[in-house]
């Protein structure tokens, strides 16, 4: 659990400084669960160049709750909580400094998102909270006021949670959680999850994410790996600790960032699953009389598909579907093996490619429309697909055939600004897998919004 806050001060010397405002977001990981917004009585005069800074006075503040009448408030909103602020540490500083005025020792984990910005999002111009949430396409409403201000903190840090690939912000967080004084319920985590799209974690004692999983429903498949009677379902239960999740929206998404983020945790139990997610490829060549044909194989790294296939009998379907859709020749796509004319030509449903009567220029067209639209090599697009909420949306990022990674953009947002799009998108691999991943959707979701970079 997260406490996301901002405070405003009177500004002065070092340790002298009081409090003018505060704004605290509670916040579960996924939204926000509670929140304490106020203005504070400095007790002492405010800076003239803060006031202007703020918009804050002393008039403002006169009616406003002393420190002591809201120091209540504040220990029971973030207790048990990692404080989480852009510059942690003047937060964190101001907060103690307050309480300790009052005699009360006040200490909590802290987490910097300026510190956490510039580990996850590199190459930035500026760490300032106005500027990187300009360049990541956040708004900010109300600068330099509290609530403004946390609240642009708050979206910066979910942002900043789906950058994690290596999930190291989650597993501190669990180390810090009470431990459990006997096995934890299965039943109660279960119940704490969601029946929505994501990635899940499953983390041991120790806060290690010992298995990742993705599911269109995660509290479904979570309770299947708790109630499963196999010898490393069994395993699995007796070591889990704590069950973590990111909602992802799009399946897309879902499958993609599971996969990345298997190679670079590698969870134990996911070790068994060390398996290629596709085992077949469709291949062309142009064959003696010029015509392209198209042939089903073994996926060889060393020679480049059009596209790949779990199994030899989802491309075969496929084919089937493709001589349909395109009005391809039976023979030329490996599916009717004849030295003479196809069975389709014999029903004048082909144009006779199979025994040179339709011209290679016609025929060798449609089966490029074919190609051009089951593969991406040298595409600059972004995929476009479901996002968390109603308000967003997912956009995966391709450049010249290359999958570059995955990000979310606000709806209000415009996605035809590259550089915007470019800085939320968290950087990936591209390999055969999330190439596999990224065909095969885009085969079974052919209404995906699909927008051509220049």
């Amino acid at each position: 659990m997260y406490a996301i806050l901002d405070i405003e001060t009177t500004g002065g010397k070092y340790n002298e400084e009081g409090i003018t405002e505060i704004a605290i977001y509670k916040f579960d990981g996924h939204k926000v669960i509670d929140q304490f917004i106020s203005l504070v009585n400095p007790e002492r005069d405010i800076q003239p160049f803060v006031v202007n800074l703020t918009g804050i006075n002393s008039n403002m503040l006169r009616t406003a709750p002393k420190f002591y009448e809201v120091a209540k408030r504040i220990v029971e909103i973030t207790e048990d909580c990692i404080l989480v602020a852009h510059n942690a540490q003047f937060d964190y500083r101001i907060l103690r400094t307050e309480f300790k005025r009052l005699g009360f020792g006040f200490k909590r984990k802290t987490l910097c998102t300026v510190e956490l910005a510039k580990k996850l999002i590199p190459g930035q111009d500026s760490y300032s909270l106005g500027k990187l949430a300009r360049s990541l396409g956040i708004p900010v409403s109300d600068r330099h006021r509290a609530n403004g201000d946390a609240m642009a903190t708050v979206k910066l840090f979910k942002m900043l949670l789906s950058k994690d690939l290596e999930k190291f912000i989650v597993q501190d967080a669990i180390r810090l959680e009470p431990k459990y004084q006997m096995e934890p319920n299965l039943k109660q985590i279960i119940n704490e999850l969601p029946n929505d799209t994501g990635v899940y974690y499953i983390h041991n004692e120790n806060g290690d994410v010992i298995y990742i999983g993705k599911s269109k429903n995660i509290k479904n498949r979570i309770s299947q790996h708790f109630t499963n009677t196999s010898t490393k379902s069994k395993k699995l239960q007796r070591q889990v600790a704590a069950v973590t999740y990111e909602k992802t929206g799009s399946e897309l998404v879902a499958l993609l960032k599971e996969s990345e983020e298997i190679k670079r945790n590698k969870p134990l139990f996911n070790r068994a699953l060390r398996r290629n997610l596709f085992t077949h490829a469709l291949y062309s060549f142009t064959d003696e009389h010029g015509y392209i044909n198209l042939t089903i194989d073994k996926a060889d790294g060393r020679k480049k598909p059009i596209t790949t296939f779990s199994n030899r009998q989802s491309a075969k379907s496929f084919l089937f579907q493709s001589v349909e859709n395109y009005n391809l020749c039976q023979k030329l796509v490996g599916l009717y093996p004849t030295k003479k004319s196809c069975f389709n030509y014999n029903i004048k449903q082909c144009e006779g490619a199979c025994i040179q009567i339709e011209t290679v220029t016609d025929y060798n067209q449609r089966v490029l429309e074919l190609i051009n639209k089951n593969s991406y090599d040298t595409q600059n697009m972004v995929v476009i697909d479901r996002g968390r909420d109603i308000e967003e949306r997912s956009a995966i990022l391709i450049e010249n055939g290359v999958f570059k990674g995955l990000g979310y953009f606000n709806l209000n947002y415009q996605i035809n600004n590259i550089d915007i799009l470019k800085s939320v998108i968290t950087p990936m691999e591209n390999n055969r897998d999330s190439q596999h991943i990224i065909q095969s959707y885009l085969r079974r979701n052919k209404k995906l919004k699909i927008i051509q970079l220049n």
